[in-house]
């Protein structure tokens, strides 16, 4: 009984998908660890944007109490005391700090939930192109597999175009450069 000679395209075959099913993998670890930031960062921005709210809802009430002020003392037409005039004027000067107290408090705090929606946009955009790249390599792995049984030159080296593509968006999940 003969040995058959094996192909020598059938070697390149194997070494090709090896490559491709590691970049599979490690493309589909690397977008889970980006889609996880992604949601981790949506939640602490939620969470900014929710104590920004609580910080605004704070700073209506003083205004709203030094509104209510400033009325009581234009109703008073200057009939009040002295005293009371300057009771009435001090809490003004209050609630207006703690108002400019809240309204710094509420820059510091958007400027927060700013960074952290940018930093989800982000490992949005790396999440989504690895995902694309499992899709191209997942692709020329099933051809390659195709190509071995059938022994099919052609189906191998569509399965390298689409292990290209793949490999493409892989390098492209890191660097982002298109």
């Amino acid at each position: 009984m003969a040995e058959e000679t094996k192909e020598k395209w059938l070697n390149y075959l194997a070494l090709t998908t090896v490559i491709f099913a590691v970049c599979a993998t490690l493309s589909t670890f690397k977008g889970a660890g980006y889609s996880t930031k992604s949601v981790l960062s949506q939640t602490q921005a939620a969470n900014q944007w929710a104590y920004y709210q609580a910080k605004s809802v704070k700073g209506y009430l003083y205004e709203i109490q030094r509104e209510s002020l400033e009325l009581e003392i234009k109703k008073d037409n200057g009939k009040a005391s002295k005293s009371v005039a300057g009771e009435y004027e001090k809490k003004i000067a209050l609630y207006t700090q703690k108002i400019k107290k809240y309204d710094g408090e509420k820059a510091e705090i958007f400027k927060e939930a700013k960074r952290l929606e940018s930093q989800r946009d982000e490992a949005q955009k790396h999440s989504g192109i690895f995902g694309i790249a499992v899709i191209f390599l997942q692709i020329a792995i099933l051809l390659s597999s195709i190509a071995a049984l059938m022994k099919n030159k052609l189906v191998w080296l569509a399965g390298a175009a689409s292990g290209t593509v793949g490999l493409v968006y892989f390098a492209n999940g890191f660097l982002l450069f298109f």
